[in-house]
């Protein structure tokens, strides 16, 4: 694909709900996946029609009320999954199937007791039904992260010809290292004749803390759709995390690459997830977590005070994030002291400041963080001993 756009789908709705805990009803599902549509994202994976009454009630719902997107509707290689995904989506503006079957040979041997050949028909034969109900079909090969190269490419050639608009190449157990993810999409694009009639799909799970690593290594070999999820949830370790991948490629203009995402709603669609999922980010998350636009050493504290490149490269305006914390403890200076002291309405010169700091480590040394009211009760007693 020459295009430089790369299409975000959002699978919080299917495989971030697999997350212990986090399952959800149709009345939430609607509310995320209009949420989601708000924030930009190309396609909404709403569901397993088949896996409950509840599931294809929701992707039947979220159909009826999506206006922009693809709504998407996942199933196995199975003829009665793909028939009750087309119900599920007939009221979609833009309805995708996404079926699929696993191609590594562990999948093959030891989930299906099967062979490659017979794999490879079913794949076909998966594609051949999703596409008598819908122009758009991806098919995804399951752990294509540990799938032989050489095997892949023939699965990914011969669904294209049976019709698949999408190939997703799922590094499904984490697996991969990012330059053996982009290696297998960048072996697909040079042997996959067919490949200009469709469009690549990283799909990465992050066991090993490398879904956004591989994902971009994806989309710079050739991939132009990323499958993620808010907050990263997902499966085990999570997937992709959406927010991660859409700011990486905000911020390295240099690659050439979009998406459609409007950044300055991803804290407020982060928080949103959190909240109806019930599923805390954790404090040091990228981009949307609570530190991170917060500085606590001295150092850091210094430098972001003189400029705040040195030690941001994001604006949290530009995410939609509070604004960047000098958070105070033992580790700080006294440029962060002053300055805190300043917004609190205090004007102290360089002397008065340094007495302060003597008084202020013996607080911070007994406290992981000094807060206002320490601030104001050490400005206070400083105010009337000089008086």
């Amino acid at each position: 694909m020459s295009t430089n756009k790369v299409n975000i789908f959002d699978t919080t709705l299917r495989d971030g709900e697999q997350v212990p805990g986090c399952k959800l009803n149709t009345k939430e599902k609607i509310e995320l996946a209009l949420a989601l549509e708000d924030l930009g994202v190309d396609i909404i994976e709403a569901g397993f029609p088949i896996s409950s009454p509840g599931d294809f009630t929701s992707v039947n719902e979220i159909s009826k009320i999506i206006k922009n997107a693809t709504v998407c509707g996942l199933t196995r290689a199975v003829q009665k999954d793909i028939e009750v995904a087309a119900e599920a989506l007939k009221y979609a503006k833009r309805p995708r199937i996404h079926t699929g079957i696993g191609t590594s040979d562990f999948h093959i041997k030891g989930k299906f007791n099967s062979n490659r050949e017979d794999i490879l028909l079913r794949a076909i034969q998966c594609v051949k039904w999703a596409k008598n109900f819908v122009d758009d079909v991806e098919f995804y090969a399951e752990d294509a992260g540990r799938t032989d190269n050489d095997y892949l490419a023939r699965v990914i050639e011969a669904v294209i010809k049976a019709g698949a608009t999408v190939v997703n190449i799922p590094d499904t157990t984490g697996y991969c290292l990012p330059n053996q993810y982009g290696n297998k999409i960048a072996y697909l694009m040079n042997n996959v004749s067919n490949i200009d009639r469709a469009t690549i799909s990283c799909h990465c799970h992050n066991d090993l803390g490398l879904a956004t690593a591989n994902s971009i290594e994806g989309v710079i070999n050739g991939a132009r759709q990323i499958e993620c999820t808010i907050n990263g949830l997902g499966e085990r370790a999570g997937n992709t995390s959406l927010e991660e991948v859409v700011m990486v490629l905000k911020q390295h203009k240099d690659l050439g690459f979009y998406t459609n995402v409007n950044t300055k709603e991803l804290n407020p669609m982060s928080r949103r997830v959190s909240d109806v999922m019930r599923m805390p980010v954790q404090p040091n998350k990228a981009i949307v977590g609570a530190n991170a636009f917060s500085h606590s050493s001295g150092i850091h504290q210094d430098g972001f005070l003189k400029s705040a490149i040195t030690y941001e490269i994001i604006d949290p305006v530009e995410v939609g994030a509070d604004i960047s914390k000098i958070v105070l403890t033992a580790r700080s200076g006294r440029s962060a002291l002053a300055f805190r002291l300043k917004k609190l309405g205090y004007d102290f010169n360089r002397n008065d400041v340094d007495a302060l700091y003597e008084k202020f480590l013996q607080v911070a040394d007994n406290k992981k963080e000094v807060g206002d009211d320490d601030l104001h009760q050490m400005a206070k007693q400083h105010e009337t001993v000089e008086a």
